[in-house]
C-alpha cells in the first residue's frame, strides 16, 4: 500500500488510518477483546495491510508529532474546517489526520429511515440521526451512492476519496467494526476524483444539512 509523509515529520504511514473509538463503548457495547483479535490482528495486518492505527482519542500520534498535527473531525457533511484550519495547515506544512470521513456512519450506505440505535449508543438521542434533517440527508446520501456507482465506487468510497482529494489532509482515520468494512474503504485509494467530480458533489451537497456530532475528546 502507498505511504504519505505527515506535516514535516519523517513518518511514513498509510493513507487510511484505522480509528479505534468504536470500540470505547459510544457506538453500543461491542466485545473489544475479541475486535482487537479478529480485526486488528486478523483483518488488517495480515489481510488488509493497513499499518497506521489510531488509538483512544489518537493519543499515540498526539505524542509523536505534537506540533507537526492536527486531527479535526472532516467529511461531506462537517466542512466548516475548510475555511481556515486546512489552508493553514497546508501553509505552514502542518499535517492534517482527518477523522469521521464517514460522517459518523451516515456515508456509509447502510443507514436508512428505519435504522434505530442502541440506547448506549450516541446517535439514538442525537438529533444529528432524527427528524427531518436527517430524512433530506439521507435523500442527499442517496444522491451520493447514484454518482459513486457511476464509476463503479461505493458512498463509503467517496467520502473517503473526498477527503482525500484535499491536498492538506494526508491521512483519513476511518473506523470499522469488520475488516470488510475496512477493505471497502481502502478502495478509496483507487478512486481519483477530477475537478468535474468534485463540482458535482459540491451540487448534490447542497441540499445538506450540516452535521456536527461529538469529537472523541468530547465523550466521557
Amino acid at each position: 500500500m502507498q505511504t504519505v509523509t505527515p506535516g514535516a515529520s519523517h513518518l511514513q504511514v498509510t493513507p487510511i488510518a484505522y480509528g479505534t473509538w468504536q470500540f470505547g463503548g459510544d457506538w453500543e457495547s461491542v466485545d473489544e477483546q475479541a475486535a482487537v483479535a479478529g480485526l486488528v490482528r486478523e483483518g488488517l495486518t495480515r489481510h488488509v495491510g493497513v499499518s497506521n492505527y489510531s488509538t483512544d482519542q489518537i493519543t499515540e500520534f498526539a505524542a509523536v508529532l505534537p506540533a507537526e498535527t492536527v486531527q479535526p473531525p472532516y467529511h461531506l457533511f462537517r466542512r466548516d474546517i475548510e475555511a481556515g484550519l486546512l489552508p493553514y495547515a497546508q501553509a505552514h506544512h502542518i499535517g492534517v489526520l482527518a477523522y469521521g470521513p464517514l460522517a459518523h456512519g451516515l456515508l456509509g450506505g447502510a443507514i436508512t429511515e428505519a435504522t434505530t440505535f442502541g440506547g448506549d449508543d450516541w446517535r439514538s438521542h442525537n438529533p444529528a440521526f432524527t427528524g427531518p434533517g436527517f430524512r433530506r440527508n439521507l435523500k442527499v446520501v442517496a444522491a451520493l451512492g447514484r454518482f459513486a456507482a457511476d464509476p463503479g465506487a461505493t458512498i463509503a468510497q467517496l467520502a473517503v476519496a473526498w477527503v482525500l482529494a484535499y491536498s492538506a489532509v494526508q491521512v483519513a482515520i476511518v473506523g470499522s467494526r469488520t475488516p470488510a468494512h475496512l477493505e471497502e474503504s481502502l478502495g478509496a485509494l483507487d478512486l481519483t476524483l477530477s475537478q468535474g467530480d468534485l463540482a458535482e458533489i459540491d451540487r448534490i451537497m447542497a441540499a445538506a444539512v450540516p452535521l456536527g456530532g461529538p469529537s472523541p475528546e468530547g465523550m466521557t
